[in-house]
Protein backbone atom coordinates (compact mmCIF):
# COMPACT_ATOMS: atom_id res chain seq x y z
CA UNK A 1 0.00 0.00 0.00
CA UNK A 2 1.08 3.64 -0.31
CA UNK A 3 2.37 5.67 2.63
CA UNK A 4 -0.90 7.62 2.97
CA UNK A 5 -2.95 4.45 3.40
CA UNK A 6 -0.28 3.06 5.76
CA UNK A 7 -0.64 6.20 7.89
CA UNK A 8 -4.41 5.69 8.07
CA UNK A 9 -3.97 2.04 9.07
CA UNK A 10 -1.46 2.88 11.81
CA UNK A 11 -3.57 5.76 13.11
CA UNK A 12 -6.67 3.55 13.21
CA UNK A 13 -4.74 0.83 15.05
CA UNK A 14 -3.47 3.30 17.64
CA UNK A 15 -6.94 4.71 18.22
CA UNK A 16 -8.24 1.16 18.70
CA UNK A 17 -5.37 0.22 21.05
CA UNK A 18 -5.96 3.32 23.19
CA UNK A 19 -9.73 2.90 23.32
CA UNK A 20 -11.00 2.19 26.87
CA UNK A 21 -14.18 0.73 28.31
CA UNK A 22 -16.39 2.28 30.98
CA UNK A 23 -14.03 1.02 33.69
CA UNK A 24 -10.96 2.67 32.21
CA UNK A 25 -9.55 -0.63 30.90
CA UNK A 26 -8.10 -0.89 27.40
CA UNK A 27 -10.63 -2.68 25.19
CA UNK A 28 -7.76 -4.54 23.53
CA UNK A 29 -5.58 -5.94 26.36
CA UNK A 30 -1.95 -4.76 26.39
CA UNK A 31 -0.56 -8.18 25.45
CA UNK A 32 -2.96 -8.37 22.49
CA UNK A 33 -1.94 -4.96 21.16
CA UNK A 34 0.31 -6.19 18.38
CA UNK A 35 3.35 -4.02 17.67
CA UNK A 36 3.08 -2.53 14.18
CA UNK A 37 5.83 -3.49 11.73
CA UNK A 38 6.17 -1.06 8.83
CA UNK A 39 8.28 -2.46 5.98
CA UNK A 40 9.18 -0.27 3.02
CA UNK A 41 11.98 1.24 0.95
CA UNK A 42 14.30 3.80 2.59
CA UNK A 43 13.46 7.48 2.44
CA UNK A 44 9.72 7.29 1.65
CA UNK A 45 8.52 9.05 4.80
CA UNK A 46 8.04 6.37 7.47
CA UNK A 47 9.36 8.63 10.23
CA UNK A 48 7.41 11.63 8.94
CA UNK A 49 4.05 9.86 9.17
CA UNK A 50 4.79 8.84 12.76
CA UNK A 51 5.25 12.52 13.67
CA UNK A 52 1.97 13.35 11.95
CA UNK A 53 0.09 10.53 13.68
CA UNK A 54 1.39 11.50 17.13
CA UNK A 55 0.32 15.10 16.55
CA UNK A 56 -3.12 14.18 15.22
CA UNK A 57 -3.77 11.68 18.04
CA UNK A 58 -2.34 14.13 20.62
CA UNK A 59 0.01 11.52 22.05
CA UNK A 60 3.75 11.40 22.65
CA UNK A 61 6.40 10.15 20.24
CA UNK A 62 9.84 8.79 20.96
CA UNK A 63 11.90 7.71 17.94
CA UNK A 64 15.02 5.54 17.97
CA UNK A 65 17.20 4.14 15.23
CA UNK A 66 17.75 0.80 16.87
CA UNK A 67 20.96 -0.02 14.99
CA UNK A 68 22.67 2.66 17.10
CA UNK A 69 22.14 0.56 20.21
CA UNK A 70 24.03 -2.25 21.86
CA UNK A 71 22.53 -5.00 23.97
CA UNK A 72 23.65 -3.14 27.11
CA UNK A 73 21.95 0.15 26.19
CA UNK A 74 18.75 -1.65 25.18
CA UNK A 75 18.52 -4.09 28.09
CA UNK A 76 20.44 -2.24 30.79
CA UNK A 77 23.61 -3.11 32.70
CA UNK A 78 23.66 -6.20 34.95
CA UNK A 79 24.14 -5.93 38.68
CA UNK A 80 23.95 -8.40 41.59
CA UNK A 81 21.10 -8.07 44.07
CA UNK A 82 20.01 -10.19 47.04
CA UNK A 83 16.75 -12.17 47.05
CA UNK A 84 15.25 -14.39 49.73
CA UNK A 85 13.56 -17.60 48.60
CA UNK A 86 12.12 -20.13 51.10
CA UNK A 87 14.01 -18.42 53.91
CA UNK A 88 17.38 -18.51 52.16
CA UNK A 89 19.22 -15.55 50.59
CA UNK A 90 20.48 -15.83 47.01
CA UNK A 91 22.57 -13.60 44.74
CA UNK A 92 20.49 -12.71 41.68
CA UNK A 93 21.39 -10.93 38.44
CA UNK A 94 19.18 -7.93 37.68
CA UNK A 95 19.48 -5.10 35.20
CA UNK A 96 19.47 -1.34 35.40
CA UNK A 97 16.64 0.26 33.50
CA UNK A 98 16.96 0.12 29.72
CA UNK A 99 18.02 3.40 28.16
CA UNK A 100 15.03 3.15 25.81
CA UNK A 101 12.49 2.48 28.56
CA UNK A 102 14.01 5.26 30.68
CA UNK A 103 13.68 7.63 27.70
CA UNK A 104 9.96 6.82 27.48
CA UNK A 105 9.49 7.76 31.15
CA UNK A 106 11.50 10.94 30.57
CA UNK A 107 9.25 11.83 27.64
CA UNK A 108 6.18 11.34 29.85
CA UNK A 109 7.68 13.62 32.50
CA UNK A 110 8.66 16.29 29.95
CA UNK A 111 5.39 16.40 28.03
CA UNK A 112 2.76 15.14 30.48
CA UNK A 113 1.55 12.75 27.73
CA UNK A 114 1.04 9.35 29.35
CA UNK A 115 0.21 7.64 26.05
CA UNK A 116 2.40 7.57 23.01
CA UNK A 117 4.34 5.80 20.27
CA UNK A 118 7.76 4.21 20.66
CA UNK A 119 9.08 4.20 17.10
CA UNK A 120 12.02 1.86 16.45
CA UNK A 121 13.56 2.34 13.02
CA UNK A 122 15.74 -0.21 11.16
CA UNK A 123 14.36 -2.93 13.42
CA UNK A 124 15.39 -5.76 11.08
CA UNK A 125 19.03 -4.59 10.89
CA UNK A 126 20.03 -5.02 14.54
CA UNK A 127 23.29 -6.71 15.47
CA UNK A 128 23.43 -10.44 16.12
CA UNK A 129 23.82 -9.91 19.88
CA UNK A 130 20.84 -7.56 20.06
CA UNK A 131 18.49 -9.53 17.80
CA UNK A 132 17.14 -11.97 20.45
CA UNK A 133 16.50 -9.06 22.82
CA UNK A 134 14.57 -7.12 20.17
CA UNK A 135 12.45 -10.15 19.30
CA UNK A 136 11.64 -10.57 22.98
CA UNK A 137 10.72 -6.91 23.22
CA UNK A 138 8.37 -7.11 20.24
CA UNK A 139 6.68 -10.18 21.73
CA UNK A 140 6.49 -9.15 25.40
CA UNK A 141 7.13 -5.35 25.41
CA UNK A 142 9.92 -5.86 27.96
CA UNK A 143 13.59 -4.89 27.99
CA UNK A 144 15.46 -6.74 30.73
CA UNK A 145 13.35 -6.43 33.91
CA UNK A 146 11.43 -3.39 32.71
CA UNK A 147 8.19 -3.18 30.75
CA UNK A 148 7.11 -0.47 28.38
CA UNK A 149 4.61 1.78 30.23
CA UNK A 150 0.93 1.11 29.55
CA UNK A 151 -0.47 3.35 26.85
CA UNK A 152 2.74 3.31 24.83
CA UNK A 153 2.50 1.47 21.53
CA UNK A 154 5.41 -0.03 19.61
CA UNK A 155 5.75 0.83 15.94
CA UNK A 156 8.81 -0.63 14.24
CA UNK A 157 10.09 0.05 10.74
CA UNK A 158 12.53 -1.68 8.46
CA UNK A 159 13.68 -2.00 4.86
CA UNK A 160 13.11 -5.01 2.60
CA UNK A 161 16.23 -7.15 2.06
CA UNK A 162 16.74 -5.90 -1.50
CA UNK A 163 17.60 -2.46 -0.08
CA UNK A 164 19.84 -3.46 2.81
CA UNK A 165 22.36 -6.30 3.05
CA UNK A 166 22.16 -6.22 6.88
CA UNK A 167 18.48 -7.20 6.98
CA UNK A 168 17.63 -10.32 8.96
CA UNK A 169 14.31 -12.14 8.60
CA UNK A 170 11.87 -12.48 11.47
CA UNK A 171 10.74 -16.00 12.28
CA UNK A 172 7.08 -17.03 12.04
CA UNK A 173 6.68 -17.03 15.84
CA UNK A 174 7.60 -13.32 15.94
CA UNK A 175 5.70 -12.33 12.80
CA UNK A 176 2.58 -14.00 14.19
CA UNK A 177 2.67 -11.45 17.03
CA UNK A 178 3.08 -8.39 14.80
CA UNK A 179 0.76 -6.27 12.68
CA UNK A 180 2.75 -6.10 9.45
CA UNK A 181 2.21 -3.31 6.92
CA UNK A 182 4.14 -3.16 3.66
CA UNK A 183 4.47 0.20 1.91
CA UNK A 184 5.75 1.30 -1.47
CA UNK A 185 6.74 4.60 -3.04
CA UNK A 186 4.00 6.70 -4.67
CA UNK A 187 4.65 10.17 -6.07
CA UNK A 188 1.02 11.34 -6.10
CA UNK A 189 0.66 10.60 -2.39
CA UNK A 190 4.04 12.18 -1.58
CA UNK A 191 3.05 15.30 -3.51
CA UNK A 192 0.27 16.07 -1.01
CA UNK A 193 2.90 16.06 1.74
CA UNK A 194 5.31 18.00 -0.48
CA UNK A 195 2.87 20.88 -1.01
CA UNK A 196 2.37 21.22 2.74
CA UNK A 197 6.14 21.20 3.32
CA UNK A 198 6.69 23.89 0.68
CA UNK A 199 8.78 21.73 -1.66
CA UNK A 200 10.48 23.75 -4.41
CA UNK A 201 8.33 24.27 -7.51
CA UNK A 202 11.06 22.95 -9.82
CA UNK A 203 11.07 19.61 -7.99
CA UNK A 204 7.28 19.26 -8.17
CA UNK A 205 6.90 20.20 -11.83
CA UNK A 206 9.87 18.03 -12.88
CA UNK A 207 8.55 14.98 -11.04
CA UNK A 208 5.06 15.50 -12.41
CA UNK A 209 6.52 15.19 -15.90
CA UNK A 210 8.89 12.34 -14.98
CA UNK A 211 7.28 10.38 -12.17
CA UNK A 212 9.53 7.39 -12.80
CA UNK A 213 12.44 9.53 -11.52
CA UNK A 214 10.79 10.05 -8.13
CA UNK A 215 12.13 6.89 -6.53
CA UNK A 216 14.75 4.61 -8.01
CA UNK A 217 17.22 2.22 -6.45
CA UNK A 218 19.36 0.03 -8.67
CA UNK A 219 22.68 -1.76 -8.73
CA UNK A 220 25.09 -0.85 -11.53
CA UNK A 221 28.65 -1.86 -12.37
CA UNK A 222 29.73 1.22 -10.42
CA UNK A 223 27.77 0.23 -7.32
CA UNK A 224 24.46 1.34 -5.82
CA UNK A 225 22.59 4.15 -7.56
CA UNK A 226 19.55 5.67 -5.89
CA UNK A 227 17.07 8.51 -5.66
CA UNK A 228 14.58 8.69 -2.77
CA UNK A 229 11.79 10.93 -1.53
CA UNK A 230 14.06 12.02 1.29
CA UNK A 231 16.68 13.05 -1.26
CA UNK A 232 14.19 15.20 -3.18
CA UNK A 233 12.94 16.89 -0.01
CA UNK A 234 16.44 17.66 1.29
CA UNK A 235 17.50 18.95 -2.13
CA UNK A 236 14.42 21.18 -2.19
CA UNK A 237 15.35 22.76 1.14
CA UNK A 238 18.84 23.46 -0.19
CA UNK A 239 17.45 24.98 -3.41
CA UNK A 240 15.22 27.38 -1.48
CA UNK A 241 18.08 28.63 0.72
CA UNK A 242 20.55 28.78 -2.18
CA UNK A 243 18.08 31.00 -4.04
CA UNK A 244 17.91 33.40 -1.10
CA UNK A 245 21.72 33.50 -0.93
CA UNK A 246 22.01 33.82 -4.74
CA UNK A 247 24.16 30.67 -4.93
CA UNK A 248 24.32 28.47 -8.02
CA UNK A 249 23.03 24.89 -8.05
CA UNK A 250 24.57 22.70 -10.74
CA UNK A 251 24.86 18.98 -11.41
CA UNK A 252 27.70 18.58 -8.90
CA UNK A 253 25.42 19.91 -6.17
CA UNK A 254 22.36 17.95 -7.25
CA UNK A 255 24.16 14.60 -7.33
CA UNK A 256 25.01 15.00 -3.65
CA UNK A 257 21.28 14.43 -3.02
CA UNK A 258 20.14 12.50 -6.11
CA UNK A 259 22.73 9.78 -6.26
CA UNK A 260 21.87 8.64 -9.76
CA UNK A 261 24.04 10.21 -12.47
CA UNK A 262 21.37 10.20 -15.17
CA UNK A 263 18.59 11.66 -13.02
CA UNK A 264 20.90 14.23 -11.40
CA UNK A 265 22.02 15.42 -14.83
CA UNK A 266 18.48 15.50 -16.17
CA UNK A 267 17.12 17.47 -13.21
CA UNK A 268 20.07 19.91 -13.34
CA UNK A 269 19.25 20.63 -16.98
CA UNK A 270 15.58 21.05 -16.11
CA UNK A 271 16.45 23.41 -13.25
CA UNK A 272 18.36 25.66 -15.66
CA UNK A 273 15.31 25.78 -17.91
CA UNK A 274 13.05 26.44 -14.92
CA UNK A 275 15.10 29.48 -13.94
CA UNK A 276 15.30 30.61 -17.58
CA UNK A 277 11.54 30.31 -18.14
CA UNK A 278 10.83 32.28 -14.96
CA UNK A 279 12.78 35.20 -16.43
CA UNK A 280 11.70 34.76 -20.05
CA UNK A 281 8.01 34.56 -19.22
CA UNK A 282 8.23 37.34 -16.61
CA UNK A 283 6.22 35.27 -14.14
CA UNK A 284 6.14 37.94 -11.45
CA UNK A 285 4.87 40.51 -13.96
CA UNK A 286 2.11 38.12 -15.08
CA UNK A 287 1.03 37.61 -11.48
CA UNK A 288 0.99 41.39 -11.03
CA UNK A 289 -1.40 41.69 -14.00
CA UNK A 290 1.06 42.66 -16.76
CA UNK A 291 0.30 40.04 -19.41
CA UNK A 292 2.06 40.60 -22.73
CA UNK A 293 0.45 39.16 -25.85
CA UNK A 294 3.76 37.89 -27.25
CA UNK A 295 4.29 35.75 -24.14
CA UNK A 296 0.78 34.33 -24.49
CA UNK A 297 1.56 33.47 -28.11
CA UNK A 298 4.92 31.92 -27.19
CA UNK A 299 3.50 29.59 -24.55
CA UNK A 300 0.69 28.53 -26.88
CA UNK A 301 3.23 27.38 -29.46
CA UNK A 302 5.67 25.80 -26.95
CA UNK A 303 6.24 22.08 -26.38
CA UNK A 304 4.24 20.53 -23.56
CA UNK A 305 7.18 20.30 -21.13
CA UNK A 306 7.71 24.06 -21.48
CA UNK A 307 4.00 24.79 -21.05
CA UNK A 308 3.86 22.57 -17.98
CA UNK A 309 6.90 24.31 -16.49
CA UNK A 310 5.25 27.72 -16.95
CA UNK A 311 2.15 26.41 -15.17
CA UNK A 312 4.40 25.18 -12.36
CA UNK A 313 6.06 28.59 -12.12
CA UNK A 314 2.68 30.32 -11.86
CA UNK A 315 1.60 27.93 -9.13
CA UNK A 316 4.85 28.34 -7.21
CA UNK A 317 4.56 32.12 -7.42
CA UNK A 318 1.02 32.35 -6.06
CA UNK A 319 1.72 29.66 -3.47
CA UNK A 320 4.17 32.01 -1.77
CA UNK A 321 1.35 34.54 -1.49
CA UNK A 322 -1.06 31.94 -0.12
CA UNK A 323 1.44 31.04 2.59
CA UNK A 324 2.06 34.69 3.45
CA UNK A 325 -1.66 35.48 3.66
CA UNK A 326 -2.41 32.44 5.82
CA UNK A 327 0.52 33.27 8.10
CA UNK A 328 -0.63 36.88 8.53
CA UNK A 329 -4.18 35.74 9.23
CA UNK A 330 -3.06 33.34 11.98
CA UNK A 331 -0.62 35.91 13.38
CA UNK A 332 -3.18 38.73 13.56
CA UNK A 333 -5.79 36.38 15.03
CA UNK A 334 -3.33 35.55 17.81
CA UNK A 335 -2.63 39.24 18.44
CA UNK A 336 -6.35 39.98 18.58
CA UNK A 337 -6.88 37.32 21.26
CA UNK A 338 -4.08 38.86 23.35
CA UNK A 339 -5.57 42.34 23.02
CA UNK A 340 -8.94 41.00 24.11
CA UNK A 341 -7.30 39.58 27.23
CA UNK A 342 -5.58 42.91 27.94
CA UNK A 343 -8.84 44.82 27.39
CA UNK A 344 -10.67 42.66 29.93
CA UNK A 345 -7.85 43.07 32.44
CA UNK A 346 -7.78 46.86 32.01
CA UNK A 347 -11.54 47.09 32.51
CA UNK A 348 -11.33 45.08 35.73
CA UNK A 349 -8.03 46.40 37.15
CA UNK A 350 -7.32 49.81 35.69
CA UNK A 351 -4.15 51.44 37.10
CA UNK A 352 -0.93 53.08 35.94
CA UNK A 353 1.85 51.24 34.04
CA UNK A 354 0.11 47.87 34.37
CA UNK A 355 -0.06 47.04 30.66
CA UNK A 356 3.72 46.52 30.08
CA UNK A 357 3.83 44.10 33.02
CA UNK A 358 0.76 42.32 31.70
CA UNK A 359 2.39 42.04 28.27
CA UNK A 360 5.51 40.56 29.86
CA UNK A 361 3.39 38.00 31.71
CA UNK A 362 1.56 37.03 28.52
CA UNK A 363 4.84 36.74 26.59
CA UNK A 364 6.31 34.44 29.24
CA UNK A 365 3.17 32.29 29.26
CA UNK A 366 3.12 32.03 25.46
CA UNK A 367 6.79 31.00 25.42
CA UNK A 368 6.23 28.30 28.04
CA UNK A 369 3.23 26.86 26.20
CA UNK A 370 5.03 26.96 22.84
CA UNK A 371 8.09 25.19 24.26
CA UNK A 372 5.91 22.48 25.78
CA UNK A 373 4.00 21.98 22.53
CA UNK A 374 7.25 21.74 20.53
CA UNK A 375 8.78 19.24 22.96
CA UNK A 376 5.61 17.15 22.83
CA UNK A 377 5.50 17.35 19.02
CA UNK A 378 1.98 18.75 19.20
CA UNK A 379 2.34 21.79 16.95
CA UNK A 380 3.06 22.28 13.25
CA UNK A 381 5.77 24.54 11.85
CA UNK A 382 3.38 27.14 10.38
CA UNK A 383 1.69 27.50 13.79
CA UNK A 384 5.11 27.87 15.45
CA UNK A 385 6.06 30.64 13.01
CA UNK A 386 2.80 32.54 13.60
CA UNK A 387 3.20 32.34 17.40
CA UNK A 388 6.86 33.41 17.28
CA UNK A 389 5.88 36.36 15.08
CA UNK A 390 3.16 37.30 17.57
CA UNK A 391 5.55 37.04 20.55
CA UNK A 392 8.10 39.21 18.76
CA UNK A 393 5.45 41.88 18.10
CA UNK A 394 4.23 41.78 21.72
CA UNK A 395 7.80 42.37 22.88
CA UNK A 396 8.03 45.36 20.54
CA UNK A 397 4.74 46.72 21.93
CA UNK A 398 6.02 46.33 25.49
CA UNK A 399 9.31 48.10 24.72
CA UNK A 400 7.52 50.99 22.98
CA UNK A 401 5.18 51.46 25.95
CA UNK A 402 8.12 51.48 28.37
CA UNK A 403 9.92 54.08 26.23
CA UNK A 404 6.86 56.36 26.28
CA UNK A 405 7.00 56.51 30.06
CA UNK A 406 4.31 56.42 32.73
CA UNK A 407 0.68 56.44 31.52
CA UNK A 408 -2.73 55.11 32.49
CA UNK A 409 -3.70 51.65 31.34
CA UNK A 410 -6.54 53.00 29.20
CA UNK A 411 -4.06 55.20 27.32
CA UNK A 412 -1.63 52.29 26.90
CA UNK A 413 -4.41 50.09 25.56
CA UNK A 414 -5.42 52.80 23.09
CA UNK A 415 -1.88 52.79 21.71
CA UNK A 416 -1.97 49.01 21.42
CA UNK A 417 -5.17 49.26 19.38
CA UNK A 418 -3.55 51.77 17.01
CA UNK A 419 -0.49 49.58 16.51
CA UNK A 420 -2.68 46.51 16.06
CA UNK A 421 -4.66 48.33 13.38
CA UNK A 422 -1.47 48.60 11.30
CA UNK A 423 -1.02 44.84 11.56
CA UNK A 424 -4.60 44.24 10.39
CA UNK A 425 -3.94 46.49 7.40
CA UNK A 426 -0.90 44.39 6.48
CA UNK A 427 -2.97 41.21 6.90
CA UNK A 428 -5.71 42.53 4.63
CA UNK A 429 -3.15 43.66 2.05
CA UNK A 430 -1.51 40.21 1.98
CA UNK A 431 -4.92 38.55 1.48
CA UNK A 432 -5.83 40.98 -1.28
CA UNK A 433 -2.46 40.50 -2.96
CA UNK A 434 -2.87 36.74 -2.98
CA UNK A 435 -6.38 37.09 -4.38
CA UNK A 436 -5.26 39.45 -7.16
CA UNK A 437 -2.29 37.31 -8.16
CA UNK A 438 -4.53 34.25 -8.34
CA UNK A 439 -6.95 36.18 -10.58
CA UNK A 440 -4.08 37.24 -12.83
CA UNK A 441 -2.82 33.66 -13.06
CA UNK A 442 -6.31 32.58 -14.15
CA UNK A 443 -6.42 35.43 -16.68
CA UNK A 444 -3.12 34.33 -18.22
CA UNK A 445 -4.26 30.69 -18.31
CA UNK A 446 -7.52 31.69 -20.03
CA UNK A 447 -5.75 33.79 -22.65
CA UNK A 448 -3.13 31.14 -23.32
CA UNK A 449 -5.09 27.91 -23.05
CA UNK A 450 -8.82 28.43 -22.46
CA UNK A 451 -10.49 25.26 -21.18
CA UNK A 452 -7.75 23.03 -22.51
CA UNK A 453 -5.69 20.29 -20.86
CA UNK A 454 -3.42 22.93 -19.35
CA UNK A 455 -6.33 24.50 -17.47
CA UNK A 456 -7.28 21.04 -16.22
CA UNK A 457 -3.77 20.62 -14.81
CA UNK A 458 -3.79 24.11 -13.27
CA UNK A 459 -7.08 23.50 -11.46
CA UNK A 460 -5.97 20.04 -10.33
CA UNK A 461 -2.76 21.39 -8.82
CA UNK A 462 -4.68 24.09 -6.96
CA UNK A 463 -7.02 21.43 -5.59
CA UNK A 464 -4.15 19.26 -4.42
CA UNK A 465 -2.13 22.04 -2.83
CA UNK A 466 -2.52 22.29 0.96
CA UNK A 467 -1.94 26.04 1.05
CA UNK A 468 -4.07 27.00 -1.95
CA UNK A 469 -7.05 24.99 -0.70
CA UNK A 470 -6.76 26.46 2.79
CA UNK A 471 -6.68 29.92 1.23
CA UNK A 472 -9.55 29.33 -1.20
CA UNK A 473 -11.68 27.67 1.49
CA UNK A 474 -11.12 30.65 3.79
CA UNK A 475 -11.24 33.57 1.35
CA UNK A 476 -12.85 32.15 -1.80
CA UNK A 477 -12.07 32.35 -5.52
CA UNK A 478 -14.89 32.57 -8.06
CA UNK A 479 -12.75 31.43 -10.98
CA UNK A 480 -11.63 28.31 -9.13
CA UNK A 481 -15.20 27.33 -8.26
CA UNK A 482 -16.33 28.02 -11.83
CA UNK A 483 -13.70 25.78 -13.44
CA UNK A 484 -13.80 23.21 -10.68
CA UNK A 485 -17.48 22.72 -11.31
CA UNK A 486 -17.25 22.75 -15.09
CA UNK A 487 -14.27 20.45 -15.61
CA UNK A 488 -13.95 16.79 -14.67
CA UNK A 489 -10.36 17.72 -14.01
CA UNK A 490 -8.92 14.86 -11.97
CA UNK A 491 -9.63 12.06 -14.45
CA UNK A 492 -8.60 14.19 -17.41
CA UNK A 493 -5.39 15.31 -15.72
CA UNK A 494 -4.32 11.73 -14.99
CA UNK A 495 -4.96 10.77 -18.60
CA UNK A 496 -2.99 13.75 -19.86
CA UNK A 497 0.01 12.97 -17.67
CA UNK A 498 -0.01 9.32 -18.72
CA UNK A 499 0.07 10.35 -22.39
CA UNK A 500 2.97 12.72 -21.72
CA UNK A 501 4.94 10.03 -19.91
CA UNK A 502 4.47 7.60 -22.80
CA UNK A 503 5.77 10.23 -25.23
CA UNK A 504 8.77 10.92 -22.97
CA UNK A 505 9.61 7.22 -22.76
CA UNK A 506 9.50 6.88 -26.53
CA UNK A 507 11.78 9.91 -26.94
CA UNK A 508 14.28 8.57 -24.38
CA UNK A 509 14.42 5.06 -25.87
Amino acid sequence: MNIKRAKEEIKNSIQAYLSKDEYGMYKIPIMKQRPILLIGPPGIGKTAIMEQIAMECKIGLLAYTITHHTRQSAVGLPFISKKVYSGREYAVTEYTMSEIIAAVYNKIEETGLREGILFLDEINCVSETLAPTMLQFLQFKTFGNHKLPEGWIIVAAGNPPEYNKSVRDFDIVTLDRLKKIEVEDNFDVWKEYAYKQGIHGAVLSYLEIKKDHFYKIETTIDGMSFVTARGWEDLSKLLLVYEELNLKVDEQVVIQYLQNQKIAKDFSSYLELYVKYEKDYQIQSILNGQIESELVKRVKEAQFDERYTVIGLLLAGINENFQRALHMDAYVTGLYEVLQEIKENVQENSNVDGVPELLMSIIQRKNIVLTAQKEAGQIEIDQVQAILHMIQTLEEYKDKLVQKGSMADEESFQLLKEWFYEETKERNESIEKASNRLKHAFLFMEKAFGESQEMVIFITELAGNYHSMRYISEFGCDKYYEYNKGLLFQDRKESIIRDIQEVNKLMES
